[in-house]
């Protein structure tokens, strides 16, 4: 077997394996290889200029965590024992609605195979693609995954490698895309051994998370090349249909006429081309920056979508009331109209948050290239207690919430429970074994909610109840009110599909939505794609003007009869054109 590691400034390396000490040989490209007959039964490790033994930077299999033996993992074993679903194509982004689940707190036991098993779930609601949260090797037996530091061995609290090919197999039995969050902009503290190896990061840079990756200095293209072979790795040994990738505003590639997104985005379309499945990469950013999904000839880094957080943060800011942080940027009724409208609220105008200008227009951009949500991981999880929507708002609100975020022109995007109004909160959680570490971020935790002013105290996000108070309850599904709102995310999700998608091949172009408001009345209606939805958010009931045309009510969130001359308090019914 071949072993080969990249370490472009050592003067020697050894393979650690089976108890030996094997000497690699130098190339020219600053690659050390040696090839090895022996047996891999213990698993092996690196040393760089004699250094302690350290994890392979592209093992395949951490078994013992961040700081344990590398395993080999070879892609041919990832369809032992199950048959590959050869024909599965992923829905387009067109006719998407997502499902971001943390594999850990998603089921009780918080294994691969735990989630198969809720699947047939998600297919009853709706949903064309499940998105989880990354799972490349991080500290500890539990956290959220965003300080992996292992980027090609899953998380192996999870399953196996094996299991998790397996998960993926299912999901495209039942005609379930699989998408990966992955983290491309920095890595975790602990267990991060890159550096040791060679220039993988820069001091010319610095995210809000740590050290910035070396994306543009020199010995970048190695560097570049390590991620987009990570990126390639999950979506053609493992079977995923597509990557969401991490806060790309902290990946700074300026001193290179390719962005290392562009590049990736070559590399992906390439690999679409060779498996002939469809590949998508969607980016999350706070930036309203249309280049993102603008093709590479005119300028853009030709992604296929991208998270827009002002759809999230208008809808709260309108619902809740809340104005502190960024929610202070947004205010009420109009902006939830215009996040319906065009996506982005802030196309250029002065933030009051940030102190500066904010975004660009949206020229160019089609509705499927925006991922919306009115709840994720991060706007729940980022919240001191780590509530949801449904601990701070009532059940008509929960309907009307939903309405708007699935029945926009964008793509929608849901997060674990939400569908039910799930009352267990999902808090951020860690297992950092470096006990100092641990304290640093617990600490941290506390300080960072200055500027949102929340009451009480903190949960440790050390603290192993932490991670448990974070599971979801699926006993809540039998529950009546849970039920009824389930049902609601059905029906709505079923006419979204039925009515509001408009099929690639049709040759139709789609719609932005038509809105009307009065945010002194509190009421809106927004016609798409012959679709028309009604809120009454008022605390009592008035007339509604609708427009023009013959409707069909086939949706209501309130057993009251709505009439053109009135509609009942905190109501919203939905239409369609005859």
């Amino acid at each position: 077997m071949m072993f080969s590691v990249w370490a472009p400034e050592a003067k020697r390396v050894d393979l650690l394996l089976n108890g030996q000490r094997i000497p690699l040989d130098r190339l020219a490209d600053g690659h050390w290889q040696a090839n090895v007959t022996d047996e891999l039964s213990e698993g092996y490790m690196f040393s760089v200029d004699g250094s302690a033994p350290m994890p392979d930077p592209r093992s395949r299999w951490q078994p013992a965590g961040v700081h344990g033996a590398s395993h080999v993992v070879q892609a041919a074993a990832l369809d032992a024992g199950v048959s590959r679903e050869d024909d599965f194509q992923a829905a387009p982004l067109e006719e998407a609605v997502i499902y971001e689940l943390h594999v850990g707190t998603f089921t009780p036991e918080g294994t691969y195979a735990a989630a198969q098993a809720k699947m047939p779930h998600l297919v009853a609601l709706g949903i064309t693609h499940v998105e989880l949260m990354p799972l490349a090797t991080f500290p500890g037996e539990r956290g959220w995954g965003y300080d992996g530091v292992d980027l090609y061995a899953p998380f192996p609290a999870y399953g196996s490698p094996q299991e998790l090919a397996a998960f993926i197999r299912t999901c495209h039995a039942l005609k379930l895309a699989v998408l990966l969050d992955v983290v491309y902009n920095h890595l975790g503290p602990d267990g991060n051994y890159l550096g040791q190896f060679g220039p993988y990061f820069t001091d010319r840079y610095r995210t809000a998370w740590g050290t910035a990756i070396n994306y543009d200095g020199a010995q970048s293209d190695e560097v570049r090349q390590f991620v987009i072979g990570n990126a390639l790795m999950w979506l053609k040994d493992y079977g995923f249909d597509g990557l969401r990738l991490d806060a790309v505003h902290a990946i700074f590639s300026f001193e290179e006429a390719v962005h290392v997104l562009e590049e990736l985005s070559g590399a992906v379309q390439e690999l679409s081309k060779e498996l002939g499945r469809r590949l998508v990469l969607i980016a999350e950013s706070d930036l309203n920056d249309p280049r993102l999904i603008h093709p590479a000839s005119g300028g853009g880094y030709a992604l296929d979508a991208h998270w827009v957080d002002d759809f999230h943060h208008a809808i709260h800011r309108y619902f809740t009331g809340e104005t502190d942080g960024y929610y202070a940027d947004f205010q009420g009724l109009k902006d939830v109209a215009a996040a319906l409208r065009d996506g982005y609220v802030y196309q250029g105008q002065y933030s009051t948050h940030r102190k500066r200008r904010h975004g660009r227009p949206p020229v160019g951009v089609r509705p499927h290239q925006l991922v919306v949500c009115a709840q994720n991981h991060d706007q729940i999880g980022n919240r001191a207690q780590g509530e949801r929507l449904s601990m701070l708002l009532k059940m008509p609100q929960l309907k009307a919430v939903a309405a708007l975020t699935i029945l926009s022109p964008f793509v929608p995007l849901l997060f674990q429970g939400e569908e039910w109004g799930a009352q267990t909160p999902f808090l951020y959680f860690t297992d950092h074994q470096d006990h100092e570490l641990g304290r640093l971020v617990a600490e941290g935790r506390s300080k960072e909610f200055g500027a949102f002013r929340w009451q009480g105290a903190v949960p440790n996000p050390q603290d192993i109840e932490t991670f448990m108070r974070s599971k979801l309850n699926w006993d809540e599904l039998s529950e009546p009110s849970h039920a009824e709102l389930a049902s609601w995310y059905r029906e709505l999700i079923r006419l979204r599909r039925d009515k509001v998608v408009v099929p690639r091949e049709s040759g139709v172009k789609p719609e932005n939505a038509a809105t009307n408001f009065d945010a002194r009345a509190e009421w809106l209606t927004f016609v798409h794609n012959g679709v028309l939805a009604v809120f009454n958010f008022s605390g009592g009931a008035q007339a509604v003007p609708l427009p023009r045309g013959d409707w069909t009510l086939v949706l209501a969130s309130d057993s009251h009869e709505p009439s053109r001359a009135e509609l009942p308090a905190h109501s919203t019914f939905i239409y369609v054109g005859s």
